[in-house]
């Protein structure tokens, strides 16, 4: 059973590009060549800049599973069998099956509850504005590491795949967010703008945005210790700090709203969100230990230290984000208890990778939120609707 505080485990659980690159035909034969030139294998090359790829130009024998490499392999990316990575792709087609979109989620008891006067408190009101406000421009950040600048590093093709639906998964959370926006009636200007206007959203953008300009600029390479030390802590800033810790807060908080029968709709598809979100923290960090594997001098005492200090700040940072969004308490939850959870979720974070404890002694201050991902086959806390919706099978959180 797939739960936040489970171990990883290789088991089933700004804009892009416009188009191919400049030039190309979409006339059928015959095909005109330059003098001499060589056919060319389709790969990533016509989707970026004509800055060389990470990965080696792909060979013509056929794919030998041995031969594959998360990073820097000399296979051709775009054959996906023979299977070396089965995990990756056992995440993919379990993240298929769990497909939903928003609109599926009715939202008239949240509508009607915001429309009433004394339906939420300020703090309550407060507090849903400051969580969309992180959130409907997060996902599209992580959507952007992916897909300008992980995927293009990669070279094994069962990771690619899945990262090509969890792109996918970042943008129906996104739609999640500008749905129940719009269901509201809020300031959509204000709410998309918080995270150049909301200081404590800002800062944590802010932390989160120089590890993608690193890894999409296009004259950015692996091959070279420093190179691929560089995409490893991107790997583990997206999957461990923003996905394992950010996402932490924001869930719990409207989850607990839920718990208290308010904003339900809302709830249900944050309670969707975060089965996905669970599934992509758990593939990075079985991609990043993978990455380890196959290099091990990566992760050196010096490179760990750094690792660690990242931590660190991204937990004092989901510190002012808690102060800010819950100033006196809400909920029975106050910023406080929220420190205790950041640094016990901090911890599984860090050992879950390779890491030593950061904080000793730390326990789960909310258990329930292991109870809420545990929910199968039953109606869901807020009595919607069966919460194992799924489009080609039974929903599954393992």
């Amino acid at each position: 059973m797939l739960t936040w505080d489970e171990e990883a485990k290789p088991s089933l659980q700004k804009s892009l590009t416009s188009g191919l690159s400049e030039g190309r035909s979409m006339e059928l034969p015959p095909l005109s060549l330059q003098p001499h030139a060589a056919p060319r294998m389709l790969d990533d090359s016509a989707l970026t800049s004509p800055t060389p790829r990470a990965a080696a130009t792909p060979t013509a024998h056929r794919v030998k599973a041995a031969d594959k490499r998360i990073i820097n392999g000399q296979t051709d990316v775009n054959q996906l069998v023979p299977f070396k990575y089965k995990w990756a792709w056992e995440k993919y087609l379990a993240s298929c099956a769990n497909h939903w979109m928003p609109q599926e989620v009715n939202m008239t008891r949240d509508i009607a509850l915001w429309k009433d006067p004394n339906g939420l408190t300020e703090d309550e009101r407060r507090l849903v504005k400051r969580n969309l406000g992180f959130f409907v421009t997060a996902d599209s950040l992580a959507a952007n590491n992916i897909v300008l600048g992980t995927y293009r590093h990669i070279t094994a093709p069962e990771c690619r795949q899945f990262l090509l639906r969890q792109a996918f998964e970042e943008a129906i959370h996104t739609h999640a967010y500008q749905y129940i926006t719009e269901s509201l009636g809020l300031d959509e200007s204000e709410i998309f703008n918080a995270y150049n206007e909301v200081q404590s959203i800002k800062d944590k953008d802010q932390f989160l945005i120089p590890f993608i300009d690193a890894i999409s600029d296009p004259n950015f390479k692996t091959g070279t210790q420093e190179a691929d030390q560089t995409l490893l802590k991107s790997l583990i800033v997206f999957a461990c700090l923003m996905e394992g810790l950010f996402f932490y807060v924001g869930f719990t908080q409207i989850l607990a709203l839920g718990r208290q029968n308010k904003m339900t709709g809302a709830a249900e598809q944050y309670q969707y969100i975060l089965r996905d979100e669970s599934m992509h923290c758990n593939f990075g960090i079985d991609l990043i230990n993978q990455l380890k594997l196959e290099n091990p001098m990566l992760w050196t005492a010096e490179f760990k230290a750094e690792i660690k200090a990242l931590f660190m700040k991204a937990v004092e940072l989901e510190y002012r984000y808690a102060e800010d969004t819950m100033p006196r308490g809400v909920l029975g939850l106050n910023a406080s208890m929220f420190k205790g959870y950041l640094r016990y979720i901090a911890n599984r974070r860090a050992t879950q990778i390779g890491l030593e404890t950061l904080f000793p002694n730390e326990e789960n201050p909310f258990p329930w939120m292991s109870e809420m991902i545990d929910l199968k086959k039953e109606r869901n806390f807020f009595e919607t609707r069966v919460i194992e919706y799924q489009s080609g099978g039974a929903l599954s959180w393992d």
